[in-house]
């Protein structure tokens, strides 16, 4: 890729003038008006909260995520201002060279990247180009540096590609091996200010990794011969590497040690959780063993806590649904039920459902299993069955705390959802996850539990069903030509002729997969009077699906092959995930 641009050395840019600080966040402030990356609206939010630097400006612009704050164009602009260009990191491969000039923590630290050398100058790639800023990290090299932008999330996703960190982990696995002592490994995974072990290394290595392959968990599973290691990327399980079986006994006992869990227990099924930081990035991590017939298996479920929850807007609906779920949401009384799967974003829907509802004016109450964000204003509460705290009996206390919003974090038992309905009706809005194939199924599950039918009918406002899409990589995205069972599909459902398909053909960015994120696909089931006269009817599922269809309510599969139309994503994804739907 050709660097174009003003290239900005260590002399030009000790010779640029000084200017004080406010000018320079008025200087980018008037940029970004004038260039229509930002909304004057937006940027007095973010000029409210007092920025001193031009760095702290865009972050708290960034952290606005409103319509108008674009964070590729807030880039551009920012870039331009000092007569650099923005580069996309998904089509430039560094050389592992001249990356290695500086450390992986000063890269992390300075967030910036060195890409290559060329004319006897450094080339380095940074998310700040603000002068103060190209002057420290030109304090790290002895050559002349020039320098362009890119987004920090494209630099950091860099860097974990190029110092993975399980890149020692095979030279200390051979500590295993060597050690013919299990009782000396398992004193050493048992010390808690040994950083130096094996075991803590390896511990500490496997859940960095996990973070930066944007894992949501991680399994440690034993098997006949040998330790495998899986993340869950993106909905998928990857195969990550594998460790001797002789680090079993000691890695197990680490992960449960940091979790407070029975070390000396290795029949029952236990939980635990611990907090971390890595990348200086905070998160907590949720530990369950449980026993296999090779040994105890453990899942790590990692939370990034300096990842923010999103807001309503940006799950992805579809604009009819979204405007038609913002308006249920603000009833003043009746349960509002998110359905599907493990794994298939619902506490991310309620979530962000609760922050568009949460008001001065409301007192917000949740019981959840477990806590993943906390939420400034809301009052959340953690299930404790040890201490007599389940769903139920949560529920139960909360109704005598006089509150306008209740979300309860799963309905699991009977109660749970008897006592839910209860609160609908009795002038509270309910919200909750509910596991089903989707929205109908919701309805009948609830039937299920032995919910009377007239009170399902008479409680329940709306429920929407929602599944997760892998998205196609956008660095790998090419055109293909579907086989004949994928467009077997698309023609079954009666989609419109469509020229061009595109796939991901798999590249470093994605890690092979041809994908990167996901989005949500949406059902929205809305409770009318007379689908509420089917429900007292015991109908079946398919007649309720039928009248909802011929009501307005658009299926999982259609939204999902309309991301298909949009090149969003595959049919074969869509297949994968939900065609049985």
């Amino acid at each position: 890729m050709v660097f174009r641009g003003r290239s900005q050395t260590a002399a030009t840019t000790a010779s640029e003038p000084a200017r004080d600080r406010d000018s320079l966040v008025d200087e980018l402030a008037a940029a970004l008006v004038g260039a229509d990356a930002v909304s004057p609206a937006d940027l007095a939010i973010a000029r409210g909260a007092d920025p001193h630097t031009e760095a702290e400006l865009v972050s708290l612009l960034f952290k606005t995520e409103r319509r108008g704050a674009n964070r590729a164009s807030i880039m551009s602009t920012w870039a331009t201002l000092h007569g650099l260009e923005v580069i996309d990191l998904r089509q430039v491969a560094p050389d592992e060279s001249t990356v290695a000039l500086i450390d992986e923590r000063t890269c992390r630290n300075l967030k910036c990247l060195p890409l290559r050398q060329e004319n006897g100058a450094v080339h380095v790639v940074l998310s700040d180009p603000s002068r103060k800023h190209r002057a420290a990290v030109t304090t790290h090299f002895t050559t002349p540096v020039t320098f362009s932008v890119a987004l920090e999330q494209e630099i950091s996703s860099t860097l974990d590609r190029m110092y993975r960190a399980d890149a020692e982990i095979d030279a200390l696995s051979k500590a295993f091996e060597a050690s013919d002592s299990t009782q000396a490994l398992l004193a050493a995974a048992q010390q808690t200010d040994d950083d130096d072990a094996p075991v803590v290394q390896i511990a500490n290595r496997i859940i960095a990794q996990g973070l930066r392959d944007r894992a949501s968990d991680v399994h440690v599973e034993p098997m006949n011969d040998h330790i495998r290691v899986r993340f869950r990327i993106d909905g998928n399980m990857v195969d990550t590497f594998t460790l001797p079986l002789s680090a079993h006994a000691a890695l197990v006992s680490r992960y449960k040690i940091l979790g407070g869990m029975n070390i000396v227990e290795r029949r029952r099924p236990q939980d635990g959780q611990f907090s971390m930081t890595v990348d200086g990035r905070d998160m907590d991590v949720r530990v369950s063993s449980l026993a296999t017939v090779f040994g105890e298996k453990v899942v790590m479920r990692l939370l990034d806590k300096s990842r923010a929850a999103l807001e309503l807007r940006q799950l992805g609906m579809p604009v009819a649904t979204y405007e038609e779920w913002a308006r249920l949401i603000h009833a003043p009384f009746g349960m509002v039920i998110c359905a599907g799967p493990t794994g298939a974003g619902k506490t991310t829907t309620l979530y962000a459902t609760l922050r568009a509802i949460n008001s001065g004016g409301k007192n917000v109450m949740t019981i959840e299993d477990p806590v993943e964000y906390v939420f400034p204003g809301i009052n959340q509460i953690q299930t404790n069955e040890q201490a007599g705290l389940t769903f139920a009996q949560g529920l139960k206390a909360i109704l005598r705390q006089d509150p306008d919003v209740i979300l309860v974090g799963e309905v699991r038992d009977a109660d749970t959802a008897r006592i839910a309905v209860q609160s609908a009706l009795t002038g509270h809005l309910v919200l909750s996850s509910l596991h089903g194939t989707d929205s109908v199924a919701a309805l009948h599950r609830m039937l299920d539990m032995g919910i009377e039918s007239f009170l399902i009918a008479s409680s329940v406002v709306a429920v929407i069903g929602q599944r997760l899409l892998r998205r196609i990589c956008d660095a790998c995205k090419e055109p293909y030509e579907p086989g004949p069972e994928e467009m077997a599909v698309w023609h079954r459902e009666g989609r419109n002729p469509k020229s061009q398909f595109w796939r991901g053909a798999g590249c470093t960015f994605c890690a092979g997969t041809g994908f990167r994120d996901r989005i949500g696909v949406y059902e929205l089931l809305r409770v009318t009077p007379e689908l509420r006269r089917l429900i007292v009817g015991w109908a079946t599922q398919e007649e309720l699906r039928r009248l909802a269809v011929s009501q307005g309510m658009r299926t999982l599969v259609e939204e999902a092959l309309t991301l298909v139309e949009n090149d969003v994503t595959t049919i074969a994804e869509v297949v994968r995930t939900l065609y049985a739907a």
